[in-house]
C-alpha cells in the first residue's frame, strides 16, 4: 500500500556519508522534529535525475527553506559511495543523502517499481513529500520515472 498524506514515515535505517565512513541513521534521526523534503529519485546520475530533478533543488534550496523546511532529503536505490559521488559531482552538498540501497524504504512506502527493463531492479518511483515530524503533509508522485513535472522544486514551491 502506498504512504499517504497524514501516515507516518515507516522506521527504517538509511546509509549516509559521514566524515569517517558510512553512517546508519534512522528515519526518527532524519526526520523527528524537523520539516523535511524528501525527494525520491530512480537513480543517481541517471538522465532525468540528474540533469532534470536535482538541478532545480540545488537552485531552489534557499527558496524552498524560507517556507520553513528544515532540510532537503534525496533518497535514491543507490549505495551510499554513488550517492555520495552523486552529491558531490552536483554540487548539492547542502542536501542530504540518503541512500536505500536494498530499497527498503521505497518498498515500505509502497514507492518502489521494477526498473529491470532497463537494467535497473528495483528502483524508487519519482516523488517529493513535505514531512512534517514524521507526518507526510504532502505527496506528488509521478506517473513516470521520465517526469519531473509535479515532483521537481518549482512545483513543490506551489504547494508548501
Amino acid at each position: 500500500m502506498t504512504i499517504q498524506v497524514g501516515d507516518h514515515l515507516p522506521q527504517v535505517t538509511f546509509r549516509v556519508s559521514g566524515a569517517d565512513g558510512p553512517e546508519a541513521k534512522t528515519t526518527d534521526d532524519l526526520f523527528k522534529g524537523r520539516r523535511v523534503v524528501l525527494v525520491g529519485v530512480p537513480g543517481a546520475f541517471t538522465p532525468s535525475c540528474h540533469r532534470n530533478h536535482l538541478p532545480g533543488f540545488v537552485e531552489k534550496q534557499a527558496e524552498i527553506k524560507a517556507r520553513g523546511v528544515d532540510a532537503i532529503a534525496i533518497t535514491s536505490v543507490n549505495d551510499v559511495f554513488v550517492l555520495d559521488a552523486w552529491q558531490k559531482a552536483s554540487g548539492a552538498e547542502a542536501l542530504e543523502f540518503l541512500a536505500d540501497g536494498n530499497a527498503e524504504f521505497a518498498k515500505a512506502v509502497g514507492l518502489d517499481m521494477d526498473g529491470a527493463g532497463f537494467g535497473l531492479g528495483t528502483r524508487s518511483k519519482r516523488y517529493a513529500m513535505l514531512v512534517e515530524d514524521g507526518v507526510v503533509r504532502i505527496l506528488n508522485v509521478e506517473d513516470s520515472p521520465a517526469k519531473t513535472e509535479l515532483s521537481g522544486a518549482e512545483a513543490l514551491l506551489k504547494v508548501i
